[in-house]
Order: structure tokens, then C-alpha cells, then sequence
């Protein structure tokens, strides 16, 4: 087989089991990047990178791979934006977790999300308590959003990794 063309393989056989292996483990880790989250990124990206470029490991062997990952990319999204049935299977649709004031405690435990978890996200929309909060979601891409039950529409994300980073820094 051609060099380019199984640097081409490989790469599309990585890519896809990469976005299997995300969709198994779940949306909620994907905000919530600690230490050992992002040693395993890196150790993966290099355990990936033989099983992509094989013995190829020229320059333009890499940006082989570089290419295949980013026209993969492009057409995938391009494929689930043209056919919705697929892109359910591929991402997890928003999950309610307050609505009206009431936390959905079952939603929260399957999603392994800790009362403190949800409280932090309140507060850091201003709010105090459950009762204050019209709707709360994890969001496709595994923030919290928030909508109060104020008067105004207030809808913000609240972005885990970018709290916790700020809170170990204050201690």
C-alpha cells in the first residue's frame, strides 16, 4: 500500500475511534479538564501518533495526518449537520436539571453531578438557591447553563474548568 495512503487510513481509523471513545465517556468530562485529564490528552495524542503515521515519520508524513484529521473533521460536522438522526447518535442531546425550581436529583446521579457541582454553578450565575432557577442545563458540550426565573432573561454558561482553575489558585 502507499505510504500516504495508509498514513490516510490510519489517521481516519484514529479519528473515529477518538470520537467513539468521547461519546462513550460522556460530555460532562469534557468540561471539567483537571491535571490528569489533560496528562491523559497528551499521553493519548502520542500513543495515537504511531498508530496514525506508522514507520512515516517525515514531515510531510505528519502533515499528512495533520490534513486527514482536519478534512475528517470538516466533512464530519458537514455529514451530522445534513442529517440529524446521525448527529443524535453522535451527541447527547442538553439534559434538564432544574426546571421551575426543582432539581431533577435522577438526572443529576446518572450524570454523576454533585449537588456542590450544581450549587457552584448557581451561585456563579448570581443566584442562591434552586428556587431562583427557571431552567438549568448540561449543554451539548457539558456546561451548565443557566436561565433564572427573574423578570429578565438571563442566560449565561458556566464553565467548570475555568472556576476550579481560579478557586486552587485562591488557596
Amino acid at each position: 500500500m502507499n505510504e500516504y495512503l495508509d498514513v490516510v487510513v490510519r489517521s481516519l481509523a484514529v479519528y473515529f475511534f477518538m470520537v467513539l471513545a468521547i461519546r462513550f465517556f460522556g460530555k460532562k468530562e469534557l468540561s471539567q479538564l483537571n491535571t490528569a485529564d489533560i496528562i491523559l490528552i497528551l499521553l493519548i495524542s502520542n500513543a495515537v501518533q504511531n498508530a496514525m503515521v506508522g514507520s512515516n515519520t517525515s514531515l510531510s508524513g505528519g502533515l499528512t495526518a495533520a490534513l486527514v484529521l482536519f478534512l475528517v473533521n470538516f466533512g464530519l460536522k458537514k455529514v451530522l449537520y445534513k442529517y440529524p438522526q446521525l448527529n443524535k447518535l453522535i451527541q447527547e442531546k442538553p439534559v434538564v436539571l432544574i426546571h421551575d425550581g426543582k432539581a431533577d436529583y435522577k438526572a443529576l446521579a446518572q450524570l454523576s453531578i454533585t449537588s456542590d457541582e450544581l450549587h457552584e454553578a448557581i451561585r456563579e450565575h448570581g443566584l442562591e438557591h434552586y428556587t431562583e432557577v427557571k431552567l438549568a442545563l448540561l449543554e451539548m458540550d457539558g456546561n451548565i447553563s443557566i436561565i433564572s426565573g427573574q423578570n429578565q432573561l438571563k442566560q449565561t454558561h458556566y464553565k467548570r474548568r475555568h472556576n476550579r482553575k481560579n478557586l486552587t489558585s485562591k488557596n
